[in-house]
């Protein structure tokens, strides 16, 4: 049980419908992580798809329109455990735990319940934790201008992607996921895929539009790690953050797999190869290659020179513009089967 000083605050009876909202989570026996939010009302599901600008904006706009539960207790349920933290200003919560048990390879189910005053269940929600063969390789990858075209280095074009489009009208780079197909089943089996981390600077808001998108699209199913909540009135900083913030997630994800090998994909928009080469420079051993898109052409002498302090600690290191070039890429250094 949490002490009794943390107290929860929310007075339930007068909010209506609670959302616990909970993502898919990652790890082993020693070393599980979830993550999720409380918020006051229910999840905005968009049932049906249109080519409306207007329909597109409204949709959108009401994923910012949210209304976070702070400081609420929320109580895990695993197998036949049960953990208990408290929710943050932003409604967010995080659980890491020890399995009492050893953990098969593959996808978990999960449940989560928000807890009033009386211990009662005032909402629940349900979830998945992966967790792969220690003998994997693990990818890590940039969601915007690596796999959906989304002119992020451009705020307002950004935006505009975002406002006018909706997950299924999003483009997908030519044949990316064919590609992230194979590299999902290299050297595994399909009961047991390896593991996609998709790490963004997009927010929680849009979780549900970007699930959507890799579903559509049949690109491979994994977990996300999203940058922080925003409101309504922030919707116009949506997508910035700084590249010190994406270099922590990854650091983290890499710390709970310790015996695994990664491979980060990414793009030179802004600051993937700064970011990837730093990892691979801390962790030399753990990265097995890193593949910048060729987005902007004009930093192409610049992202390579980057790359090289890569190379130079043993890395494979691949600079492309077409997936295609990337998978046959991923043949020759064995990555891929032929």
């Amino acid at each position: 049980m949490l002490p009794q000083k943390y107290g929860i605050t929310a007075n339930f009876q007068a909010m209506g419908d609670i959302n616990v909202k909970v993502y898919h989570g990652y790890g082993h026996t020693h070393n599980l992580v979830l993550y999720g939010h409380v918020f006051k009302n229910k999840a905005v599901v968009q049932k049906q798809y249109t080519t409306r600008v207007f329909t597109n904006i409204i949709h959108l706009l009401r994923l910012f329109f949210v209304k976070p539960l702070l400081r609420v207790k929320v109580r895990l349920y695993w197998q036949d455990e049960s953990f208990e933290t408290l929710t943050e200003d932003d409604g967010f919560f995080k659980f890491e735990w020890q399995s009492g048990q050893e953990i098969t390879a593959g996808w978990h189910p999960v449940k989560v319940a928000c807890i009033g005053k009386e211990e009662e269940v005032v909402a629940t929600g349900e979830g998945k934790v992966y967790v792969p063969h220690s003998t994997q390789y693990i990818f890590i990858s940039d969601i915007d201008d690596t796999v959906m075209v989304s002119y992020s280095a451009t705020r307002f074009r950004r935006l505009r992607e975002l406002l006018i489009r909706n997950p299924r009208t999003r483009q997908q780079f030519a044949k990316v996921s064919d590609w992230y197909g194979r590299l999902a089943n290299a050297h595994t089996h399909a009961a047991t895929p390896n593991p996609f981390f998709y790490v963004s600077s997009s927010e929680w808001n849009l979780y549900d539009y970007l699930l959507e998108f890799f579903r559509f699209n049949k690109l491979p199913e994994g977990i996300f790690l999203l940058n922080q909540i925003k409101r309504w009135y922030q919707l116009f900083s949506t997508g910035k953050t700084k590249h010190a913030g994406k270099l922590l997630r990854i650091a983290r994800i890499l710390d709970v797999f310790p015996k695994q090998q990664f491979v980060l994909i990414g793009d030179n928009s802004q600051h993937d190869p700064d970011i990837y080469t730093s990892i691979a420079a801390k962790y030399p051993q753990k990265i097995f290659a890193i593949y910048i898109r060729n987005v902007r052409p004009p930093k192409e002498a610049l992202t390579s020179k980057t790359l090289l302090a890569a190379e130079e600690a043993g890395v494979h290191t691949f600079l492309f513009t077409g997936s295609e070039e990337a998978t046959a890429h991923g043949q020759t250094i064995g990555l891929i089967g032929i």
